[in-house]
């Protein structure tokens, strides 16, 4: 019984191998006609391009990927960071340190809350022009 299995088969595949031959070789012509006009077609929109602007174009894009690429390596230096057990509590009480040293050099005296007042007034006028509203009428008093 397994002999007759085995003949048949060979058989089977024997006549099946030249049609699949055939099938591919078609299948070969057909994608690589495919391909040359795909690949005519894109260097036909590429001639049509004004490559004067692509200048701008690419430095836009590289910008981009450059920002990118920096948010990847600094989530990568975070999540390390988060991994060793006391750096990030040591991190959060640095913060904390900080917020403090700089109130008690800038908010402590009303004259030291004045100066930051005007110096923030400054920065606004310097960066969005003329200030209106409730912040510079608040620094005047």
């Amino acid at each position: 019984m397994s002999d007759i299995n085995t003949v048949t088969n060979e058989q089977s595949n024997t006549d099946k191998t030249p049609v699949n031959s055939v099938e591919n070789a078609t299948e070969e012509i057909n994608f690589s006609e495919r391909y040359s006009d795909a690949v005519s077609k894109v260097n036909e929109t590429l001639n049509k391009l004004d490559w004067s602007q692509m200048g701008r174009i690419g430095k836009v894009l590289g910008i981009f990927a450059a920002v990118i690429i920096a948010q990847v390596l600094i989530k990568g230096v975070m999540d390390t960071i988060n991994l060793l057990p006391v750096v990030p509590g040591l991190l959060e009480l640095l913060g904390v340190v900080m917020v403090g040293q700089w109130s008690w050099q800038n908010l402590t005296t009303s004259e030291k809350r004045t100066a930051l007042g005007e110096r923030i007034d400054s920065l606004r006028k310097e960066y969005l022009g003329s200030t209106t509203g409730k912040a510079s009428a608040t620094t005047k008093e």
